[in-house]
């Protein structure tokens, strides 16, 4: 590529040729420097922009820290989601630029990289961490070798993850007495209904909590989950979301956005028990609207755009005696006075539970219980699937069928029949 620089009065300028555009050779030129040095330090900075496609660096000099921020703004920004997003960054700055960040990108081997993922065992991280840091690095070089073609091939395909002892992870199955105790406890409390949603339909806390009462089809006896709520900062970059780790959130809000996966959209078919108490907590809410009045809290949705572009749905509280234009949503998990339930909300019933009842218990334990329940008493594990929302039949096997005391003695008594039957 030609270029140089002239003066022209008294300042300088520099030029170099663009090629051919339709048909007729182009060329750049830019002037008004007060000195030749000027003027040539323009045209090495504005060809290497030109010859780079706008990037400031060599792609082979690139470093691990600049590839990383570039991925993360080119690639995760505009593809996954915003939680996956959060802990993305949380890797890449607490762990990888950390470790990799001054070293050239192109210097990143297989050798390298088995150094790190052993030094990750022995500084005694899970292997659900050490996994996750190594497939996020791993995930970013993938898209360093395509599109963006930095480097020849993943280094990261050589690598033998260690073998890490997994700990087995608890999972809470309640017994009826002590779901009973927790039930009784939290009677006519905000917690109630989505303890009992939980208990007698398996749905995940996001979806519990992120239900409206459009949701719920009395007639057919079904509840539809199209949607869940997770909390967000609105307006914040995602990298401001994880640097102020630690610190109070002060623009943050609620937000409903699609499910966890394309099977997590359904219908859940409910018994007597969960209708008679929806129905009960329906006609409860309208009364303490009324009673409440112009001080009761209702919700609107609000339409905004995150960070790829899409549309999403905001929930925004306010009192019923300030006009909207905006659509009124009747959240199904609200408070007397019409305050939101939310996730943060039931940490409260989650710590009674712990500390005055003296039981293990998590929200997802609701849904080990009425999986593990279902199982055991003959459920078609393919229904349970279904009800549950999981992607294959491996998931719900080897993570809601536990080898529980009763189904063993269910498979003794089986076993028994069968013999009977056939030598008899």
């Amino acid at each position: 590529m030609q270029g140089g620089v002239r003066k022209r009065g008294t300042t300088w300028s520099y030029y170099f040729d663009l090629g051919k555009i339709d048909g007729k050779r182009k060329k750049k030129e830019k002037g008004g420097f007060r000195t030749k040095k000027e003027a040539e330090q323009a045209l090495t900075a504005a060809m290497n922009e030109y010859n780079n496609a706008g990037t400031v660096f060599e792609q082979t000099e690139i470093t691990v820290a600049d590839y990383l921020n570039q991925w993360f703004d080119l690639y995760c920004k505009t593809n996954l989601k915003y939680n996956t997003q959060v802990g993305y960054l949380r890797i890449i700055q607490g762990h990888l630029i950390p470790k990799f960040g001054m070293y050239r990108l192109k210097a990143i081997t297989p050798a390298v990289l088995q150094e790190y993922a052993v030094e990750l065992k022995m500084n005694g991280n899970s292997k659900s961490h050490l996994v996750g840091i190594l497939s996020v690095f791993s995930a970013a070089l993938n898209y360093a070798v395509e599109p963006m073609h930095y480097l020849p091939s993943n280094p990261m395909q050589y690598v033998k993850f260690p073998k890490v002892e997994r700990k087995p992870r608890e999972r809470i199955i309640l017994t009826l007495d002590e779901w009973g105790q927790i039930r009784d406890r939290f009677q006519n409390t905000r917690y109630y209904i989505p303890l009992m949603i939980g208990f007698y339909t398996g749905l995940r806390i996001s979806e519990t909590f992120g239900l409206t009462w459009d949701d719920i089809d009395f007639d057919k006896r079904k509840i539809s989950v199209n949607k869940q709520i997770v909390k967000r900062n609105f307006g914040a970059d995602v990298r401001k979301v994880v640097e102020k780790k630690g610190k109070k959130e002060q623009r943050s809000s609620w937000y409903f956005t699609t499910p966890k996966t394309f099977t997590s959209v359904r219908e859940v078919p409910f018994g007597e028990t969960l209708y008679q108490a929806l129905k009960k907590e329906k006609a409860e809410q309208l009364k303490n609207e009324m009673k409440y009045g112009e001080y009761y809290t209702i919700h609107v949705k609000k339409i905004e755009t995150d960070e790829k572009g899409n549309d999403m749905i905001r929930v925004v509280p306010i009192q019923k005696c300030v006009e909207s234009p905006l659509q009124r949503i009747r959240l199904v998990c609200v408070d007397e006075n019409g305050q939101y339930t939310s996730t943060d909300s039931f940490k409260y019933c989650s710590r009674v539970i712990h500390h005055e009842m003296h039981l293990a218990f998590d929200y997802h334990s609701l849904r080990h219980t009425h999986a593990t329940l279902l199982i055991e008493s003959g459920a078609d594990v393919k229904n349970v699937q279904t009800r549950l929302g999981h992607t294959n039949i491996e998931t719900t096997l080897q993570t809601y069928v536990h080898d529980t005391e009763k189904m063993a003695e269910r498979s003794v008594d089986l076993f028994e029949k069968i013999t009977q039957v056939k030598t008899s």
